[in-house]
């Protein structure tokens, strides 16, 4: 009977550490935020131009003090499903400690019971791709407990389409032009310069 005891401890034991290792399942957590972003139907952002107001607060549904263990709000930018195909760096993960899904930091705050918001200019590193928004809530240990997101649970509605820069800037594309020119002026001063002086060279 005792052996039967420290073998079921000795296997609750391993299945917590093994829990452990892999860290918060995103599965495990309840969606208790409700998160909403300025959006508008069809637009196409630019990164380092446009901008985001992404507002944050507790679905009042639940319970009071179901958000007792929450110490910080952080909130990430994340890509869809459909910027995620073929894709494994970008690859969803059901252990966060692996997830590959929300990639950007948009903000992190103290949490609050009440509503709180932030204005975001899409910083112009994030790639081209479709994105949401996610908040997570942290305990004072600063491990996810809660979470909610713009869009619904299948990540297809309320998306973002983001162009990011193409890599060349429009002021390196104007100084290539004026140099070209101010090559192509200076090889043709030359060409009449040395033409003029043959011709009075033969002259004399």
């Amino acid at each position: 009977m005792a052996s039967t005891g420290i073998l079921l401890a000795s296997l609750l034991l391993l299945s917590c550490l093994a829990e452990t290792s892999h860290g918060v399942l995103f599965s495990s957590l309840k969606q208790t935020l409700i998160v909403t972003a300025s959006h508008k139907e069809g637009q196409v952002y630019k990164t380092g131009i446009d901008k985001l107001t992404v507002s944050w607060g507790l679905n009042q549904s639940f319970p009071a003090g179901s958000d007792s263990t929450y110490k910080t709000i952080k909130v990430k930018f994340c890509y869809a499903p459909v910027s995620q195909v073929d894709r494994g760096w970008r690859k969803t993960v059901d252990s966060l400690s692996k997830d590959k899904t929300c990639q950007f930091k948009v903000v992190a705050r103290p949490y609050s019971s009440s509503n709180q918001s932030f204005e975001w200019t899409i910083e112009r590193d994030v790639p081209s791709a479709t994105y949401f928004l996610r908040a997570y809530a942290y305990d004072a240990a600063d491990v996810e407990v809660a979470y909610g997101q713009t869009t619904d649970a299948q990540k297809a509605t309320n998306l973002f389409v983001v162009q990011g820069i193409s890599g060349r800037h429009v002021s390196l594309d104007i100084a290539s032009i004026c140099f070209s020119a101010f090559s192509i002026l200076s090889l043709a001063g030359f060409f009449i310069a040395e033409k003029r002086k043959a011709k009075s060279s033969h002259e004399k």
